[in-house]
């Protein structure tokens, strides 16, 4: 059976606070040389390896895994899942 990686990321869905993103860029417009950066938003990047059939059923196994443990919050998260062949 083929082996996937599946890449989750996980970020503040657009309109919610992000401190990491405003820390880092109040850090970058602080030293001065960066002030061309207008915004920085922060996101979580997860990586499973999965065996299965398809990459359409790599992707779908992982999404139930995330939303059976709750790994995100719906309210506040968009989650992106991208799988490809290793």
């Amino acid at each position: 059976m083929p082996l996937f990686e599946v890449q989750v990321i996980i970020e503040n869905k657009s309109g919610m606070n992000d401190p990491e993103g405003e820390t880092i860029l109040n850090d970058l417009v602080l030293k001065g040389s960066f002030s061309s950066v207008k915004k920085v938003r922060s996101a979580k990047m997860l990586k499973f390896q999965i065996n299965s059939t398809t990459k359409q059923s790599a992707e779908t196994t992982i999404k139930k895994l995330c939303n059976d443990l709750r790994i995100y919050n719906p309210m506040v998260s968009k989650v992106t899942f991208t799988a490809k062949p290793l």
